[in-house]
């Protein structure tokens, strides 16, 4: 089967005074890559920008009765804009083709925490209080410190700031808005452990192994972006599986999965958890598009739950095709 592997090659256009790596996501794109041909499929490596649609079509044009003859693996993440994750899947959308991972609803649901945190709320899905800001002279109302405070339209914890005491809020949120363009999340801060839970599946959904990210005696317990670009002097260890007990375990997998339907998620995705020091999980985030860096949490998860790197890549694109066709790949091409 031909499958095109989408990706942005150049680094995220968006007011960030700080650039992730790309070496990361560079191994990860050339390992899935790798894992598809691996299991007999054409493959073809495709910017998502504005020849995307050209390319793909010489690459897997359609049949005669315009079906495609082909599908994404996407791990696009957009180039410009405040619904950059929307770009790629609404592309494809239009142009018929099916793709892995989010719709284009979902996408920007992902990338707007704001409304993230009020849909699984209405849905009875624990998430710490917050508030919205934009001068950080706003009441904080019921909110309690420390607080954490960060870009509505962030990631990879770029501008997250732990703020102790209320005369440090003003400063704090006319950062994000100065250098970052857009409003700031104002959240409280979960003391207690971080742990992540990975999810695979659409229909029926397989819960991965979870992930503690152990903070060990430092001082700074949540994940910065230095932890996920690995400047940090001690990051967090990864931990997996988590050790938790049964009934917490039970909890975590329905609030995860109640979020991932909440948010519409489809083919995989991590959901990120604070639990409290009285054993109460809060949801921070959900992830639609989370790393297949083989260091990162989702294929820690992946092959501690009896995954190897290959099956793993080649299971989401057969959900997909499920997904869109009804029928696996496997089982299609043995007809």
């Amino acid at each position: 089967m031909r499958v095109a592997v989408v990706w942005n090659e150049e680094p995220i256009e968006i007011n960030l005074p700080g650039r992730p790596t790309l070496e990361d996501h560079r191994a990860a794109v050339k390992s899935v890559v790798a894992a598809l041909q691996e299991s007999g499929h054409e493959t073809l490596l495709c910017g998502g920008d504005k020849g995307m649609l050209a390319t793909l079509e010489r690459f897997m044009p359609p049949d005669p009765q315009a079906r495609p003859s082909g599908m994404v693996f996407n791990m696009a993440y957009g180039s410009k804009g405040e619904w950059r994750c929307s770009q790629v899947p609404t592309l494809l959308e239009m142009a018929g083709i099916p793709y892995t991972g989010r719709s284009p609803l979902g996408a920007a649901l992902e990338l707007d925490k704001v409304i993230t945190k009020k849909l699984i709320r209405d849905d009875g899905v624990p998430t710490p209080n917050f508030r919205v800001m934009r001068c950080g002279t706003e009441s904080t109302g019921d909110l309690r410190f420390p607080l954490i405070v960060k870009p509505r339209h962030g990631f990879n914890s770029f501008g997250l700031q732990l703020i102790n005491e209320p005369s440090g809020l003003s400063q704090a949120v006319e950062t994000i808005v100065t250098q970052y363009a857009q409003d700031a999340l104002v959240e409280e801060y979960i003391e207690g452990r971080e742990i992540s839970i990975c999810l695979l599946g659409n229909e029926e959904l397989e819960v991965l192994p979870p992930v503690e990210h152990d903070f060990g005696n430092r001082e700074t317990r949540l994940i910065t972006s230095e932890d996920k670009h690995y400047m940090a002097v001690a990051g967090p260890q990864k931990i997996c599986p988590a050790r938790i007990g049964s009934g917490l375990a039970t909890m975590l997998r329905d609030i995860s999965v109640a979020t991932f339907r909440a948010c519409l998620g489809r083919d995989f995705a991590r959901v990120d958890l604070r639990i409290d020091r009285s054993g109460q999980p809060f949801v921070l985030e959900i992830n639609f598009s989370p790393s297949l860096y083989d260091k990162h949490s989702y294929v820690r998860a992946a092959t501690t739950g009896g995954y190897s790197f290959s099956t793993l890549v080649n299971h989401i694109l057969d959900l997909a095709h499920t997904r869109y066709f009804g029928i696996g790949i496997s089982r299609q091409n043995a007809r």
